[in-house]
């Protein structure tokens, strides 16, 4: 077996620790014993993107706040699903970033580079609370879903104030699709209590179907 090599290490405020590591070509984001991300899997970020924008398929040019660049899957698929699309990536850990530029440059095949893409350093939360109806959609993936683990901040955005604040940065029937490692009925509730129509969509980890199932919830402002 390809041993597994810690290439860099990134804080998170908050105290807890990033790692990234590369076994021959394929790329783990992990904290402590949690393996976050894997360039292997992808399917269920890929399919944040590309089912949030079918939805919005009768719009022109939409704009798309995507929290928590990651590997950048939701990302790179927004791109390629559609042309016109605008995308505000924000990512809390600068390292990710150049993790991004530096080390799985290959995997991140200058999208961060594309002229629809603006990248903003910081908090997803204040981007968020200082938009008033900006985005058609916004896409959160900041951490393993609504039950925060890699910043206990993170849980601010799941809240009710927080779901407050995503529904008034949303245009008229715009959509906040949130990713989830697994199911939240708690968090489900507290979305249609917001406001939205909600629809939860599971999905599988990887492209071809396979690999553990993931949820996806859309939630249309009404």
């Amino acid at each position: 077996m390809i041993p597994r090599e810690l290439i860099d290490t990134a804080a998170v405020p908050g105290g807890v620790e990033l790692r990234l590591f590369r076994r021959g070509g394929d790329f783990m984001i992990v904290l402590d014993r949690n393996e976050l991300m894997n360039s292997r899997m992808s399917g269920s970020e890929e399919a944040l993107a590309v089912m949030t924008l079918e939805r919005l398929s009768g719009r022109a040019a939409p704009h798309v706040l995507i929290g928590g660049y990651g590997m950048g899957f939701t990302l790179r698929a927004g791109l390629a699903a559609d042309a016109k699309a605008r995308f505000t990536v924000v990512e809390l850990v600068p390292e990710i970033v150049r993790w991004a530029r530096e080390p799985m440059a290959e995997l991140t095949a200058g999208c961060l580079d594309d002229p629809r893409v603006t990248v903003v350093e910081g908090d997803v939360a204040r981007s968020i609370a200082d938009a008033r109806g900006a985005y058609d959609a916004i896409l959160l993936d900041v951490d393993n879903g609504p039950d925060g683990l890699t910043a206990a901040g993170n849980d601010r955005l799941y809240s009710a104030r927080g779901l407050d604040a995503a529904r008034a940065a949303l245009a008229p029937g715009g959509i906040l699709a949130v990713w989830s490692a697994g199911p939240d009925k708690p968090f489900a509730r507290r979305l249609g209590d917001a406001g939205f129509a909600v629809e939860e969509v599971a999905v599988r980890a990887r492209g071809n179907g396979k690999g553990p199932r993931h949820v996806i919830w859309f939630a249309t402002k009404r």
